[in-house]
């Protein structure tokens, strides 16, 4: 063979190794840049219809709902304007039908003038136990502006009521729509306010016994415990919203 047959084999040899080797880098870089999604596993479901409240029971009174609670307009909507003792006189915490595990959750709340409420899950509903957040962690929903609550570090909108506070304030007045998101799989949470992560935790494992520990939730052995349940929408006592409430089942991380 002659060395000008050679000479553009081993050329055209090189240009294709240099491609090869080229490519991995530039897709490195794309995929180190691109922000991590939750892998999901499912479709939206959604927990509100927009006409009724099926789906929902008050806690602790299977196929059952208080007439405090209602549809108003493209809500849930709890009616205060009759309550005792804390809560509504014809209310109470209500929770869904289902029991939910690895999922992502979104909705939106609107809290009242110098209202109260919230979002619990990981709910256990039992005999055992009176009250939703006996075994569930709850997402604070709260008037900052005049809400007593909202004196007390770790009680404001967004925390992790009495454990957590959110990274950023970042809330709406009173009257106005908020966006949340909770993100929880076996030993991982997140809760998210308007677009922003504003809590994360491990919620199996030393620290988080740890954290409870040093909460008001110390003396409820129960509490926390569960890494899947019931979701519930609390009655405070105050006129509060919820509506566009949807959940997807996701991959544990």
């Amino acid at each position: 063979m002659r060395v000008q047959h050679i000479l553009p084999l081993v050329a055209l040899t090189l240009l294709v190794a240099c491609g090869e080797s080229a490519a991995p880098a530039d897709t490195a870089s794309s995929t180190s840049t691109a922000p991590a999604a939750a892998p999901t596993t499912g479709e939206w479901k959604a927990l509100f219809n927009g006409t009724d409240l099926t789906g929902w029971h008050t806690y602790g009174k299977e196929g059952s709902i208080g007439s405090a609670w209602k549809v108003d307009g493209d809500a849930i909507y709890l009616d205060a304007s009759n309550k005792k003792d804390g809560q509504t006189v014809d209310g109470g915490d209500i929770v869904t039908d289902e029991s939910y595990g690895n999922y992502e959750l979104e909705l939106e709340w609107k809290i009242g003038e110098c209202g109260n409420s919230g979002v619990i899950y990981n709910v256990q509903e039992s005999a055992d136990y009176q009250y939703p957040w006996l075994t569930g962690p709850e997402m604070q929903v709260l008037d900052n502006e005049c809400h007593p609550d909202a004196k007390i570090i770790k009680h404001r909108a967004g925390d992790l009521y009495d454990l957590i506070s959110v990274a950023e304030e970042n809330v709406r007045p009173a009257g106005e729509w908020n966006q949340a998101k909770l993100i929880v799989t076996p030993g991982h949470v997140e809760q998210w306010l308007n677009g922003k992560k504003q809590v994360e935790y491990n919620n199996t494992g030393a620290e988080w016994e740890a954290m409870i520990a040093g909460s008001k939730f110390k003396d409820y052995d129960a509490f926390g415990t569960f890494t899947s349940g019931k979701i519930s929408l609390q009655d405070h006592g105050d006129p509060v919203w919820f509506r566009n409430i949807r959940i997807r089942e996701i991959a544990s991380r």
